[in-house]
């Protein structure tokens, strides 16, 4: 003969209201005047940087940065502008004369201004081209594509390898022209595996060209934080590469 525990029903129903109390009490929600505000930061005046920014350029001198030789060689400051001054008679491959930033990054917000020089006699990939490079991985295309076709996965405004820009945006040659990159790089797993790919958000001269934009390494996967590297491209028919910069700065999102 067996025997069963009952409850009162009385009882049951009591206990379940005093236990509806109980999580009410814990899970009192939050009202919107209660919560705290967002962190002001001062926009700064048009043109220049925001409080929070990080200025990479100071418009006279690039102590900021450095290169593959150990110090920025093939660069100079003149007029507050980065300018690039490579010289490629006796370079062997591209980069030889990139531009690094000294310190690393992971997520950012980066702003960059640049000027491409009139190049009518070069055309496609051999027209001003040259690159930003997030993490010193992923390329930020810079390049003339104003009236001149490549590509689309190389022309001005695309994640080289990843995805073409939704409309082209350039200006004419001669003129500045600015971006506006919000980057958060993948994430990777313990075995070198992308766990979750990453992400460019661009614009060009104020359009969107680059809308949550996929990175997903094509190699190891590789999150950890790395320095902006601007592209001095060796191309044969091109014994420069006249890239002018100016008013470089970022905000770290992580």
């Amino acid at each position: 003969m067996s025997t069963s525990c009952r409850v009162h029903p009385v009882l049951w129903f009591a206990s379940v209201l005093l236990a509806g109390d109980f999580v009410l009490a814990q899970e009192k929600p939050v009202r919107p005047e209660d919560e705290p505000p967002p962190p002001v930061v001062n926009p700064g005046k048009p043109g220049k940087p925001p409080a929070d920014a990080l200025v990479l350029f100071n418009g006279k001198d690039l102590s900021s940065f450095t290169g593959p030789s150990g110090k920025a060689d093939g660069w100079a400051v003149k007029k507050n502008e980065i300018v690039c001054t490579a010289r490629h008679e006796h370079a062997e491959k591209t980069g030889t004369w990139d531009l690094l930033t000294k310190e690393s990054f992971g997520a950012m917000q980066l702003h960059v201004e640049f000027l491409l020089p009139v190049m009518k006699d070069a055309k496609g990939q051999a027209r001003a081209n040259s690159g930003i490079y997030l993490q010193s991985r992923y390329e930020v295309q810079i390049l003339d594509s104003y009236e001149n076709p490549t590509y689309p996965m190389g022309t001005l405004g695309a994640v080289y390898g990843h995805s073409a820009p939704k409309v082209n945006a350039a200006r004419k040659p001669g003129e500045w022209q600015v971006y506006d990159i919000v980057f958060r790089p993948p994430v990777c797993n313990a075995d070198g595996t992308t766990k979750q790919p990453g992400s460019v958000t661009a614009l060009l001269n104020g359009l969107l060209i680059q809308d949550h934009a996929l990175i997903r390494p094509k190699s190891k996967c590789d999150d950890s934080a790395g320095p902006l590297r601007f592209q001095d491209h060796y191309h044969p028919d091109v014994l420069t590469t006249p890239l002018r910069l100016r008013n470089l700065w970022l905000r770290r999102l992580d």
